[in-house]
């Protein structure tokens, strides 16, 4: 099948939406999909065309166009992408963003209908999904919308109801990495936060949450990996608990280096203040069996099983966050279980070949109906 997947932004950018496609669509090319993408620039530098394992990348400057408010520029790049559409004629558009780019994608389909199956990985911006806005017309025009978890399905339903029966849900997938799950250090013991440094993340609560383990365990270090806006300030606080020298910041860690980060770990905290799509940092450290504290914020709760595999706790709960990790740093026979409880249900319940035969039963049977994917 001849497939045009469009999505915001694609490696080098990192993030969970650009891991997961990047993994994804070489395996569909795998089993004999002809897979075009495409994505924005978002640096600069970065060919207009490359390959990534058999799958073509197209990047077009859809931001920079629209920031600059460029006309003509913006009519010139749908010439090119309706070039692009008619040269791969695809049989579906796998639509993987209601981010600005999908300007573009509206005003290319007048001239190149084809089917589209929408992911949504992430909850749906309220406000912005009126059957006359730009996203609202994505939403309603696509074939099929497939949700990555329960969480934001039930948020689109409630959001947008007569999308409920051309929608599904169909989790992230993983498979365990060639690395094996390392003994849990104990001495000292770490603790660890990971993804984009941003308000959202919470790193700010794993911080004050820190500052009070200290006091139960002065021996305890705190990893942070990861890059973005919020840096500075996290570092400035840290500093102002007086636990920066407790506190290693390590910047940005390649998909490939996550399970090595993952074996310095005793516990892996995700203290999100926003609802979590899925939770793809919860599946990487249950993989490498490793116990998860996550707020009940969204599809965590789906990726975490409460007293099971890791502690859910309440967002924006700091006091409560330090006592789920004291609790699970004073009873290790406790955590160790919970990282083999982990692993067993994320092999389980989220492996990749799950994940890609449920894609390529969306890309084949995207009108079909719900009860079809898993």
């Amino acid at each position: 099948m001849r497939v045009l997947c469009w999505t915001d932004w694609f490696l080098p950018s990192i993030g969970g939406v650009e891991v997961f496609l990047a993994r994804l669509l070489p395996a569909l090319a795998g089993r004999n999909h002809d897979i075009t993408v495409v994505a924005g620039h978002h640096q600069a530098g970065l060919p207009d065309v490359t390959e990534h394992e058999g799958v073509t990348i197209c990047r077009f400057g859809f931001h920079p166009l629209l920031a600059a408010n460029d006309l003509d520029g913006v009519g010139e790049t749908v010439a090119r992408i309706v070039c692009l559409k008619e040269r791969v004629a695809p049989e579906l558009i796998h639509l993987n963003t209601l981010g600005p780019s999908v300007l573009f994608h509206l005003q290319s389909a007048v001239r190149c209908p084809a089917p589209v199956l929408l992911t949504l990985h992430s909850p749906l911006m309220r406000d912005a999904v009126g059957p006359g806005t730009l996203y609202g017309r994505a939403l309603r025009s696509a074939s099929w919308i497939n949700c990555n978890s329960h969480a934001v399905h039930s948020d689109l339903v409630r959001h947008v109801p007569e999308v409920a029966r051309r929608s599904s849900v169909v989790y992230y997938g993983m498979d365990p990495p060639p690395l094996s799950p390392a003994v849990r250090p104990a001495e000292p013991p770490v603790v660890l936060g990971y993804g984009r440094l941003v308000t959202d993340k919470g790193f700010d609560l794993l911080l004050l949450a820190f500052a009070a383990v200290l006091r139960h365990f002065p021996r305890t270090r705190l990893v942070l990996a990861g890059e973005g806006e919020a840096r500075p300030a996290l570092e400035r606080l840290a500093g102002s608990l007086s636990i920066r020298e407790a506190v290693e910041f390590v910047g940005p860690v390649r998909p490939a280096d996550v399970p090595a980060l993952l074996n310095r770990a005793s516990v892996v905290v995700v203290p999100s203040r926003w609802d979590e799509p899925f939770g793809l940092v919860a599946l990487e450290a249950a993989l490498m069996q490793r116990p998860v504290v996550a707020a009940r914020a969204g599809g965590l709760v789906e990726a975490v099983e409460h007293e099971r595999t890791g502690l859910l706790i309440e967002k924006e709960n700091p006091a409560e966050l330090s006592e789920a990790l004291i609790r699970l740093l004073a009873d290790s026979g406790a955590a160790d279980r919970m990282g083999v409880a982990a692993r067993t249900r994320a092999i389980e319940r989220f492996g990749w070949a799950r994940c890609v035969d449920a894609y390529e039963r969306l890309y084949h049977f995207g009108l079909a109906s719900e009860d079809r994917y898993g």
